[in-house]
């Protein structure tokens, strides 16, 4: 019961976690104006905005985030970290104060996600699940926000952000996989957390 208590806390964080999150949010700030380019090319012609389509990429980052650190708020923390970021530098992808609720609630879904998902947190399934669901919450908020499109574009927005966001997902968790074989980081970060890994490892 402790650690449920604790799990938002950032003291609960150790140094190197602190370390990884914040490279996840930066990488995840890095790609995003290389891929949305990319991506409008596809969904240009479709009307929808290029972000629903690249969004499974630079979404992937705090899905990965919260794989190789293994504890609550991972996610969240990780969007946080963006949205100041973005904010403070004004940077490509910003959405001004709103990037306050456009950057932390799909992390807050990916957490939401791994908390369901209980002991099974850094399975491939939880993992494709949390890229659809940050994706998806990602493309209807900034289109609440800011495009308001009508209810085909939309719809075909959505299911767009579904299949990218749990591509993104499948992506971080066979990521996590590799680093957990190789580096055995799963091990050093996710030690005695709520989110036990669910990944083989090296024998």
């Amino acid at each position: 019961m402790t650690e449920g208590r604790r799990g938002f806390s950032l003291q609960h964080f150790t140094i190197f976690d602190l370390i990884v999150i914040a490279l996840m949010a930066g990488l995840g700030i890095a790609t995003k104006p290389i891929v949305v380019p990319l991506a409008h090319i596809i969904t240009g012609p479709l009307f929808i905005p290029g972000g629903v389509l690249a969004g499974g990429f630079y979404m992937m980052w705090i899905v990965l985030a919260a794989a190789l650190v293994g504890k609550p708020g991972t996610a969240t923390l990780a969007a946080v970290v963006q949205a100041i970021v973005v904010m403070a530098l004004g940077i490509y992808g910003t959405h001004g104060i709103a990037s306050l609720v456009t950057y932390v609630l799909p992390g807050v879904a990916v957490d939401l996600v791994m908390l369901l998902a209980g002991t099974r947190a850094r399975s491939l399934l939880p993992c494709f699940l949390a890229g659809i669901a940050a994706n998806m919450t990602g493309t209807f908020l900034v289109n609440l926000a800011f495009f308001r499109l009508p209810a085909v574009p939309l719809l075909l927005s959505i299911f767009t952000a579904a299949l990218s966001g749990g591509l993104g997902g499948w992506i971080a968790y066979s990521v996590a996989q590799q680093f957990s074989l190789g580096t055995g980081m799963l091990a050093r970060s996710g030690a005695n957390t709520t989110h036990d890994a669910n990944v083989p490892r090296r024998k």
